[in-house]
């Protein structure tokens, strides 16, 4: 029998020493292709886009402690009919993963190697990542039946790298990139001599991304981008959408951080203080684009998943606009 999920502590002050880091500049655009299923992201110098939201005081940021556990079974009181046959659902704000309030990522220990800011150590670090994030979103979309299947894990190395959706070219615009079931990380546009040896933040980042993949495995990413298609990508409406599906990454990214930190493994409340404030620098104020939130905005979903481990709380698709503006 699955126990059920426990509480989330009370917020914490993040520890005074841990630095802010500032995005010298942000210009993430997604790049779509022609066919309803690739979602493209791309993140600018290290960066989706983030912020802190609704504080009072913005200098002074509260962390929180996740959650002590998290999940009950998919079935679970509040929980909808989950998926037949395997098979995806296109449904945006009544998916059945989003609809019951109690259920959230198991907590476990993820083991990552130590961060060094070379080719080679990125690769060890993203793809143990890729391990982790595997088995806590892999298990929790098989409660609900659906299709899971890892995504493929890239890194390339030159200045240019080519997917379904079309060539991209590598710069400081270019962090990670994610098209239909594919996750790219080119090390070149991480700007680790900006961020250096900050592996919380790199792992938010990485987690934003895998967050796409729960969408598109789900199905909520089809049926995003068939509403974007019919009212065009770059109307209020369309970019409205484009907005509620980045939020909801970012909140699924924040999910992952806090199910994971303090639970003995690498993940530890240095990284996890990090990658919160480090939200602030990220949105649509910092990339002067209006497909990703504003700052406020994409820092405010991210803590929220981080804080709660409760999906129903990343519910994007069904919160008003005044918040994801």
């Amino acid at each position: 029998m699955t126990p059920p999920p426990q509480r989330p502590r009370e917020p914490l002050p993040p520890p005074s020493s841990a630095p802010r880091h500032r995005a010298q500049r942000r210009s993430s655009r997604p790049v779509t292709a022609f066919v309803l299923s690739a979602v493209v992201v791309l993140l600018a110098g290290l960066v989706v886009f983030i912020a802190v939201g609704n504080r009072t005081d913005p200098s002074s940021p509260t962390v929180a402690t996740p959650t002590t556990t998290a999940v009950s079974g998919g079935n679970a009181a509040g929980a909808a009919t989950s998926s037949v046959d395997g098979e995806k659902i296109l449904e945006l704000a009544n998916h059945p993963i989003l609809r019951n309030p109690d259920d959230g990522l198991q907590n476990f220990a993820c083991e990552l190697p130590e961060w060094h800011s070379d080719q080679a150590s990125a690769e060890a670090f993203f793809t143990a990542a890729d391990q982790c994030l595997n088995e806590a979103w892999g298990q929790f979309l098989e409660r609900y039946n659906l299709p899971f299947t890892p995504p493929n894990l890239h890194f390339p190395t030159g200045t240019h790298f080519t997917t379904a959706c079309g060539t991209i070219a590598v710069s400081v615009a270019t962090a990670a990139y994610y098209c239909d079931d594919n996750l790219y990380v080119p090390f070149r546009g991480l700007q680790t001599d900006q961020y250096g040896d900050n592996p919380g933040v790199y792992l938010a980042l990485f987690a934003h991304e895998y967050g796409h993949h729960v969408q598109e495995v789900a199905g909520i990413m089809d049926a995003v981008w068939q509403q974007i298609y019919a009212v065009g990508q770059n109307t209020p409406a369309g970019l409205e959408l484009s907005r509620r599906k980045e939020l909801q990454a970012q909140c699924f990214s924040g999910m992952f951080l806090g199910a994971v930190v303090d639970r003995g493994g690498s993940v530890t409340r240095d990284m996890y203080a990090k990658a919160w404030r480090d939200q602030d620098t990220r949105g649509d104020n910092t990339s002067g684009s209006a497909d990703h939130g504003t700052n406020a905005h994409y820092a405010q979903w991210w803590r929220t998943g981080a804080q709660f481990n409760r999906i129903a709380k990343c519910n994007t698709f069904a919160a008003p606009a005044s918040e994801v503006s």
